[in-house]
């Protein structure tokens, strides 16, 4: 089978609406799919709370030299 260039076979058929719509829809999922995974990365890389000091050591620091 010989293609050459310029054919009109080779150009998309978009004159049919369904196609397009059907194409959106698809892009638009797989951008909200993107978007909720990049929010868990995100939630994941968050530090955790560290804990709160317990006693006195290291909440009076000498700043006079």
């Amino acid at each position: 089978m010989a293609v050459t260039i310029g054919t009109p076979n080779l150009e998309p058929n978009m004159s049919n609406g369904s196609i397009g719509v059907k194409v959106a829809q698809l892009a638009k999922g797989q951008q909200e799919a993107e978007g909720e995974i990049a929010l868990q990365l995100i939630q994941a890389a968050e530090p955790a709370t560290p804990a709160a000091p317990v006693g006195n050591s290291g909440h009076n620091i000498n700043i006079k030299v």
